[in-house]
């Protein structure tokens, strides 16, 4: 195994930044181009890419201005945040341009978003956003502009090994951000960096103090940026008013109606609240939605029992390994052991069998396949098979 990168804490008199952007030639000759959301994070990358001694450029994309609308603070795409990005790079004497990408970010995440609910899936629209807008577009600006690579201020571990470059999680599991980045390729990622991957979030906060940068105690944002109340229904209702249409809420086992709705996107699978159906002898789920009929159906919990699921699209960063193989079906739980039926990557179609049954499985989620810490790759949940 090759050199691994640094998890040791950084302080602002004392460090030696060079090693987490793994530049290939001499800082003083290098440009590091840095992703800066406006946040504390990308601040922190920012201010790190500084003390190496290249050149740093900071870019903004313009995606969903929708903290402007609400007065909210905190969501990733309001004017508000861009505005502390420019702060922090006048701040670090770093040039700073804002990319107007609203138009593209809409077509690409926020109507996907909204279709995918429309159609009874569970989106990830920031997996979207990191495939698109994010890493695409953002690689290509950074290569424009003659970078030697991209920073950016998520939670992962770049490694280089002798077998190639891997995704790994973050050394911090509460931090950890590899779910929303199983899509990227190994190209990318020989482009990308992630120096914050070794450090939990109150050492980069403290950098972030250190530096006297102004967004050092900004809270996290809590929710999906173009969403910052939480209210995705209202949300998908305003560019799909169909998406309020009506219908009945049907026990999947008997057929028999127990209630209406006011509209299935206010409805995802494994979802017990909400449903306004009381008297039921054992608490119900919404255990299947169908968009051409308005119809949500709901049972026992059982019948969430998934014991494998078809993902499609799907990636594959480096060799699979000889290792027994783990996946994780949300972003927020562990992975649980699964094997691997068919091929992985290049966008092959492949099944994962859960070693036992998986609860609340759902399409339009995504499925991040790991060995150990590594990030191997991952696909979008298609179907999926009942284990009941």
């Amino acid at each position: 195994m090759g050199p691994r990168m640094p998890t040791t804490a950084i302080t602002k008199d004392a460090v030696n930044a060079a090693p987490l952007f793994a530049l290939r030639r001499p800082a003083s000759e290098a440009r590091i181009v840095v992703a800066m959301s406006g946040g504390v994070d990308s601040s922190v990358v920012a201010a790190l890419a500084a003390q190496t001694g290249a050149e740093v450029i900071g870019i903004t994309l313009q995606l969903y201005d929708y903290g402007a609308a609400t007065g909210r603070k905190g969501a990733c795409c309001a004017g508000d945040d861009i505005r502390d990005a420019r702060n922090v790079a006048d701040r670090l004497g770093i040039a700073h341009y804002v990319f107007d990408h609203e138009s593209a970010f809409r077509e690409e995440v926020v109507d996907t978003f909204a279709e995918d609910y429309l159609s009874g899936r569970t989106p990830v629209p920031c997996i979207r956003c990191n495939m698109g807008p994010k890493f695409t577009d953002l690689l290509r600006m950074a290569k424009e502009l003659g970078a030697d690579c991209l920073a950016t201020g998520h939670y992962v571990r770049r490694m280089e090994t002798e077998s190639g470059t891997e995704l790994h999680r973050a050394a911090d599991p509460a931090r950890d951000q590899s779910y929303f980045l199983y899509g990227t390729t190994e190209q990318q990622l020989d482009f990308l960096r992630f120096p914050l991957g070794g450090l939990p979030k109150e050492e980069v906060r403290r950098i972030a103090t250190g530096f006297g940068l102004t967004n050092a105690a900004k809270p996290d944002s809590q929710d999906i940026c173009f969403v910052p109340d939480g209210d995705y229904a209202a949300l998908v209702k305003k560019l799909r008013p169909e998406g309020a249409r009506t219908g009945h809420i049907v026990h999947a086992q008997s057929g028999e109606v127990l209630g209406e709705h006011k509209g299935i996107v206010h409805f995802t699978v494994g979802q017990r609240r909400g449903l306004e159906i009381g008297g039921q002898a054992e608490p119900l789920y919404v255990v299947g939605l169908d968009a051409d009929s308005a119809e949500v159906r709901v049972g026992p919990k059982a019948l969430l029992a998934t014991g494998a699921a078809r993902i499609v699209e799907t990636n594959r960063i480096g060799p699979l390994p000889d290792t027994p193989l783990s996946a994780k079906v949300r972003s927020l739980s562990r992975p649980v052991p699964i094997t691997l039926e068919g091929s992985l990557g290049d966008g092959a179609d492949t099944l994962i069998r859960f070693a036992t049954p998986e609860f609340g499985v759902a399409p339009g989620q995504a499925a991040v396949l790991y060995a150990g810490d590594r990030v191997v790759g991952g696909g979008w949940i298609a179907s999926t098979e009942s284990a009941a």
